[in-house]
């Protein structure tokens, strides 16, 4: 009976060996994968490091620049919609002749009217440059441009 204990115990662990070869097999697959996957992150760590500090050290090495050079006084425009409107009835202008002349669409220029919309701080200084204009010099601008 002792050699048949025997027997059934050793075949047991034989199949219980074998399943778990197939299991530590795929873990240890995996686990060789994440190991270099990390060792790949540290590197990229430590080369992200080196560019901070290598950062750090050409931001202290350059002068900040003084306030006096940032704070240039720039001229605050004012724009309004009935004045825009007016300024074009004024010059005798259709919405696509002013939109001509201020570089822009004519869509633009009706929603600038309309009041819908607000026009950006490189339109303004042009607007402001139409505001300066006569009738004459606006239909001269227009004719030199369609020329």
């Amino acid at each position: 009976m002792t050699t048949l204990i025997n027997a059934l115990k050793s075949e047991i662990t034989r199949l219980a060996r074998k399943e778990i070869k197939t299991d530590l097999l795929s873990l240890r697959k995996s686990v060789t994968a994440q190991r270099s996957e990390i060792a790949a992150l540290k590197r990229e760590i430590k080369a992200l490091q080196s560019q901070v500090k290598s950062n750090q050290k050409t931001l202290k090495t350059v002068q900040p620049a003084s306030p006096a050079e940032d704070e240039t006084p720039r001229r605050v425009l004012r724009f309004s919609a009935e004045r825009f409107a007016a300024q074009r009835a004024k010059l005798g202008l259709s919405q696509a002749q002013m939109a001509q002349l201020v570089g822009a669409s004519t869509v633009s220029i009706y929603k600038w009217e309309t009041g819908k919309v607000r026009p950006r701080a490189a339109q303004l200084e042009r607007i402001a440059a139409i505001r300066k204009l006569g009738k004459r010099e606006a239909m001269a601008r227009l004719a030199a441009a369609e020329s």
